[in-house]
């Protein structure tokens, strides 16, 4: 059992980074929100890990915190539940909207996770109704409250246009701008139409812009081109 990886980020996908271990490149599979708090050629410190089998290849899923472990490894305990969707639950809800859910027994909570119907997540609530409490926050505790979480093709549609070079504050306009009056695209969660949507209207709109003034340089994002 892997308990821990430490070291550079050799490169980051959607879903995985790739963490040179002393000379080793470990590929960790993660959840976009911990991909988005890593950086190539800085070091990533993933406290927990769990390795997996399927069909006699080891995955290794990393976790930020031994919290996200402990909940990614009750979860596979749930009949249907394999860690591809143990991923994603933590991914769209985060730990402590999973432990709420479950102690409050809403199964709709899960209904937002890619590929979890109405049963599974009714099926997720009634096994896990005595094994995921939520956490004691404790008499002192004075953290801001987290936001929202935000939908994991959002997540996924925003890391792939860092990784082409846009910021994340320009990414985020991008798309809400994108789609703007097309709430089926988002509803449906469709990461590479909704991909190709913001790409394509970004190439509408550079155009239009280099149209209005020709002497004005490429749109292509800085650290990008030539």
């Amino acid at each position: 059992m892997i308990a821990a990886v430490r070291g550079d980020v050799l490169h980051k996908g959607l879903n995985t980074v790739v963490v040179d271990v002393q000379g080793l490149g470990l590929e960790i599979q993660v959840s976009p929100s911990t991909v988005a708090g890593l950086h190539e050629g800085r070091e990533a410190r993933l406290a927990t890990t769990y390795v997996a089998r399927k069909d006699d290849s080891p995955l290794l899923f990393g976790f930020a915190t031994a919290d996200e472990k402990d909940v990614f490894e009750t979860m596979l305990g749930v009949s249907g539940i394999g860690p591809r969707t143990a991923l994603a639950v933590l991914a769209t809800l985060g730990p402590d909207d999973v432990r709420t859910a479950i102690a409050t027994g809403d199964p709709k909570a899960f209904t937002a996770v890619p590929g979890i119907g109405p049963k599974g997540a009714k099926r997720i609530v009634l096994e896990l109704a005595d094994k995921l409490v939520p956490a004691d926050p404790g008499p002192t505790t004075s953290a801001t409250p987290a936001g929202p979480q935000q939908p994991l093709w959002r997540l996924q549609v925003t890391e792939a246009l860092v990784g082409l070079g846009w910021n994340e504050k320009d990414a985020g306009s991008a798309i809400d701008d994108a789609l703007e009056g097309r709430e089926e695209l988002a509803d449906g969660g469709d990461v590479s139409l909704i991909l190709r949507t913001v790409l394509a209207w970004l190439g509408a709109r550079a155009s239009t812009s280099s149209t209005h003034n020709p002497a004005q340089n490429s749109s292509r994002p800085a650290g990008k081109g030539a």
